[in-house]
């Protein structure tokens, strides 16, 4: 089994929450995404290296834009 596990920091806990709360929908069987106040972990296991990489790259991908989204609200009113 290979395994990566991907902590983000994003400054505020209402803010981790959603961006959390966005990704969990997406995940596998093979992927947890908690939060520990301001940090979104998520814990993603898959049996090929191939498979994790591909996973992880995915999740990236979700990662940001739903960090864009999750302050984008914020940015237009700063």
């Amino acid at each position: 089994m290979r395994e990566a596990t991907i902590r983000t920091d994003h400054g505020e806990a209402e803010t981790a929450a959603r961006i959390a709360a966005a990704l969990r929908p997406d995940n596998t069987e093979e992927m947890s995404t908690t939060t520990d106040g301001a940090t979104v972990e998520t814990r993603i296991e898959r049996q090929t290296t191939g498979g994790l990489a591909a996973t992880v790259d995915d999740y990236v991908v979700n990662l940001a834009v739903a960090a864009d989204l999750a302050t984008a609200d914020r940015d237009t009113h700063e």
